[in-house]
């Protein structure tokens, strides 16, 4: 029975340990994301408090294909076979 149990402690760790790594990944897919799109669409030098028009079709362009790009990828390493 001790077996099953530190079996179960071992599942529990790496279910937590697989989190860990997806949450970590997450916030560093949306830092670059963000970095990236602002880099693109943000003039340098701030004239006004608020985001134009124009900035705001950027971004909103960005972030729709940095989203569907990632999605691609992650399908495609996802379908990849295992070595």
């Amino acid at each position: 029975m001790a077996a099953k149990g530190s079996s179960s402690n071992m599942e529990k760790e790496q279910m937590f340990w697989m989190a860990e790594k997806e949450m970590e990944y997450r916030v560093d897919l949306f830092n670059r994301l963000t970095q990236t799109c602002f880099d693109k669409c943000v003039e340098k030098r701030y004239k006004e408090t608020e985001l134009n028009m124009g900035e705001n079709s950027c971004i909103d362009r960005c972030v729709s294909k940095y989203w569907q790009v990632s999605n691609i990828v992650g399908q495609m390493l996802g379908n990849r076979p295992q070595m």
